[in-house]
Parts: structure tokens; C-alpha cells; sequence
């Protein structure tokens, strides 16, 4: 009798436990396929959520979320709608799209500098706190405890006690690590520190995907240091070290600042829910996280540089970095020459760069030999192998970790930022980026690529059909990464 129970146990476990599990897939692919998805990340998690249920719903849970979470939904949008669309532009069609999606106009009249070295940036970055006078705002994706972490720390508490105004917004899983009490010096001095979006909070709403990943730090709303450093000593220092990052950052002064610092302020206010005191009168009827309002267009004039701040992610209506980085991949005619860390991006992207290699356009693409993430240098191979067959000149950093996100289109117009050329920057993340329209800075930057080069290997394909199957294989649940 007993041996019939077990038996009969175990039956009726494995037929509850697998009627739970098809229950599940058919709840989540529902959910699934009404999400507003590229056909190629739908798929990926399909398949996941359909071979493996009871691994892929919580992974979907956990990680596939996109711009509907309704956490995310809370946060007030950057851009209020459509912008201004009168003022003459250096890319038309391209600044006609972004313009669409409410992105505020290059802005004239800026001082710029490409900062190509994490001793430079280490250097910009302090000299900015030492220098503020009345506010410092910091967000980044990592903070370490380490010696330039606490170096950082120990300036900005410096700052916040003789009265100067710090805000420090660290994302809640890139500073995992960081212990609470590396942060006791500058709150003891009355500075601020905020986490975004918490993995752990009461009531639970922990969240591993939609981080922020912006790096800003502002300094008297009319210099800035932005890219994709983060303040570790595996980015930036005081002194050369042979084992630091590759990375690039930019350094900008003047008007374009003021997009930076509302960038910075939404952010903060979705953080915490207190608005940072501008010393400007409200306008009447205007929210205090609202959009910003529509301000007539700047005139542009000969001096200085023109610099466009476009955001993504999920306080951004659609994806006017994704679909502007596009527009100029088929508006470029002399070359494009891409340098991120992580190539795992979207199918459309791809064929854009191959159906630019192929009309003639000199396409190049930097990245790391290693990266420190195998897996996506293993769901890379797919992507690079396609680019090589149609003509693009791949190349393999091999020196050290090659963390910088740049493009460069033709001779007039650099993009540097926080975004990785992978579907989780483009389309789930928060980032930033500065388009930078001017021939001297791109003519820098080329500089910049040159110099990356000659530290690089040329790629060249792995033979074998079964190597390539496997590639096409994992190219499919790439969108997962």
C-alpha cells in the first residue's frame, strides 16, 4: 500500500508540475509577444520560455523586462514630445528625426575635449569638484571602494562641507559591492547619495535589468566629463597603469551642459522623489518632474562646437538613439568607424553596416580580443563573421580591456557615450550619448581610432561548419544578453 501512495505521489507531482509549467509558458509567451519587441529578441525569449519554462519565466521575470515595467513607468520622460523643427541643422534628416522624438537641437557655442586616457579623465574629473562653487552632480553605473573611489569620495565630501551642493547617484547593481559606510564621509559632510532603482526595497521590487548606466559628473551647470568611465581604479587614476581600461570620455563646456544637468535631475528625482532646487522660478502649471518645456531654438553661431545630448531608455518615448545611429550608418558616404566592447547588436543594425560596406563606405569595427564577458564574445562571432564576409575591416584590441563606446561618421560628426553596441544598451538600458558635430573633433577622434589600431590584430574567421552552426545557434538567443 505504501509502495502504491509513493508511486502514485510522484505521478501526481510530475503531472501538477508539468501542467504548472505549461501554464506558465502559455501565460508568458502571451506576454511575450505583446510586448513591443524586435522579431529577433521575441523569439529568443520564446524559445527560452518554451524549452525551458521553469528557467526561462524566471529569467524573464528577473531580466526581460523592457520599456512597460511599471516601475520603470513611474519615471517622468526626458522629452516632452516633438521639438522644434525650424532651426537650420549640419545633418538634416538625421536631427529631423531626433527632433521628432523631442530631443533638444545640437547646441552651438560649446567648448569640447576628447579625453582619451583614464590618467586625463582621473584629472578633469577632480579638477571639476575642486573648482565647484556652488553644485556637483555625479551619477555612474560603478563606484568602487577603492583608492580612487574613496579619492572621489573624500573630494566631494571636501566640497558638500564648505557648502557646495553634492548629489551622487550610483546604480543599485553596478555598485553592489560597494560598502555603505565608503559612503560615510560625504554624507557626515552633507552631501546626498541616492541608489537607482534598488534590487531590494520594501515592498520588494527588485529589478536586475533597466539599469542605469549613464556616466555624468557636472559641475556648476557649465562643465561636464561624460562617457563611459566609471570612477574605479580599472578606469581612471592618477598615474598610468598598463592594465587600466581603454576608455574614452569627453569633456564639454558651455550650453550644452544645461541638457546634461536636466538629464541628471530627472534621474535623481526618480531616485528619490525630491526635486534638487534650481534657484529658477517654476513655470506656472509645470510639474516639478514634468517634461521640460519646448524653448525656442538657439542661434547658431560660428564660434564653439555644436553638441546634441540624446538619452535612452525607458523614461524615453521609443528609441531615437538606436534609430538615429541607424539614419546615419545609411546617410554616411566616406566611413563609419565603430569602437565598443560588446558587438551583439540588433539584425537591422547589422545588415545597415553590411549594405554600407558593400555600396563602398569604409567601415571598421574595434573590439576587444577579450572582453570580460565571454559569453558575449562568444555571441559576437556570428555578427563579426557576417561584417568580415562583406568587407568591413574588423579589428581585435589585444593590449587590455577595451571598455570606449565611440562612432565616427565621415569627417563632421563623432558620437561618444555611455551606450555598448549590444541590444541591452540600445534598448533596455538608461544611457547617454553626445553627438558631437564638428570636423576638429572628428578628426581627434580619428586620431584616436588610428592610434587603437595599431595595437590591434586584424580578425580573421575560426573554419569549420560546425563552428558556424553553433555561431547561428547562439546568435539566436542573443538578444537575451
Amino acid at each position: 500500500m505504501r509502495d502504491v501512495l509513493t508511486r502514485a505521489y510522484y505521478w501526481l507531482s510530475a503531472e501538477l508540475t508539468t501542467l504548472l509549467g505549461f501554464s506558465l509558458a502559455i501565460v508568458f509567451i502571451a506576454y511575450v509577444i505583446r510586448q513591443k519587441r524586435s522579431p529577433a529578441s521575441t523569439l529568443a525569449w520564446l524559445l527560452v520560455v518554451l524549452l525551458a519554462p521553469y528557467v526561462g519565466v524566471p529569467l524573464y521575470i528577473l531580466f526581460g523586462g523592457r520599456k512597460l515595467r511599471r516601475m520603470a513607468a513611474r519615471k517622468s520622460p526626458v522629452y516632452a514630445g516633438a521639438a522644434y523643427r525650424t532651426a537650420p541643422s549640419i545633418d538634416l534628416d538625421a536631427e529631423r528625426l531626433l527632433r521628432s522624438y523631442g530631443v533638444p537641437e545640437g547646441k552651438p557655442g560649446n567648448f569640447v575635449e576628447i579625453v582619451e586616457s583614464g590618467e586625463e579623465a582621473y584629472g578633469r574629473m577632480m579638477e571639476l569638484i575642486e573648482e565647484a562653487e556652488s553644485r556637483i552632480y555625479v551619477t555612474t553605473y560603478v563606484l568602487a571602494d577603492d583608492e580612487v573611489g574613496r579619492a572621489v569620495i573624500a573630494a566631494l565630501a571636501r566640497k558638500a562641507a564648505s557648502g557646495v551642493m553634492v548629489r551622487l547617484l550610483l546604480d543599485d547593481v553596478g555598485s553592489w559591492w560597494l560598502r555603505r559606510q565608503a559612503l560615510a564621509p560625504l554624507i557626515k559632510a552633507g552631501g546626498r547619495v541616492a541608489y537607482f532603482m534598488p534590487m531590494f526595497h520594501l515592498p520588494f521590487r527588485g529589478r536586475a535589468n533597466l539599469r542605469n548606466h549613464r556616466k555624468l559628473l557636472i559641475a556648476d551647470g557649465h562643465s561636464a566629463v561624460a562617457g563611459g568611465m566609471n570612477l574605479t581604479a580599472s578606469y581612471i587614476g592618477p598615474l598610468p597603469d598598463a592594465h587600466r581600461w581603454r576608455d574614452l570620455a569627453v569633456f564639454v563646456e558651455g550650453p550644452a551642459v544645461e541638457d546634461l544637468e536636466w538629464l541628471f535631475r530627472s534621474d535623481w528625482v526618480f531616485a528619490t522623489h525630491e526635486e534638487i532646487p534650481t534657484g529658477r522660478r517654476r513655470e506656472p502649471g509645470r510639474p516639478p518632474e514634468g517634461p521640460r518645456p519646448k524653448a525656442p531654438a538657439p542661434t547658431p553661431t560660428p564660434e564653439g562646437t555644436v553638441v546634441q545630448v540624446v538619452a535612452s531608455g525607458p523614461d524615453v518615448a521609443g528609441d531615437p538613439l538606436f534609430e538615429s545611429l541607424l539614419s546615419l550608418i545609411f546617410f554616411a558616404r566616406r566611413r563609419i568607424w565603430i569602437v565598443t566592447p560588446y558587438f551583439v547588436p540588433d539584425e537591422m543594425l547589422v545588415r545597415a553596416l553590411v549594405l554600407a560596406a558593400r555600396r563602398g563606405v569604409d567601415v571598421r569595427l574595434i573590439v576587444p580580443w577579450k572582453s570580460n564577458h565571454p559569453i558575449t564574445d562568444l555571441a559576437r562571432e556570428g555578427y563579426i563573421r557576417e561584417l568580415y564576409e562583406a568587407g568591413v575591416e574588423v579589428l581585435l584590441y589585444r593590449p587590455t580591456m577595451l571598455h570606449a563606446k565611440s562612432v565616427l561618421f565621415d569627417d563632421r560628426l563623432a558620437v561618444i557615450g555611455s551606450a555598448n553596441m549590444d541590444n541591452r544598451s540600445l534598448f533596455l538600458n538608461y544611457e547617454i550619448a553626445l553627438y558631437i558635430f564638428s570636423s576638429e573633433r572628428a578628426a581627434d577622434v580619428a586620431r584616436w581610432v588610428e592610434r587603437l589600431a595599431a595595437g590591434c590584430t586584424v580578425y580573421e574567421p575560426k573554419p569549420g561548419g560546425t563552428r558556424e552552426i553553433a555561431e547561428n545557434v547562439l546568435r539566436l538567443f542573443s538578444p537575451l544578453l
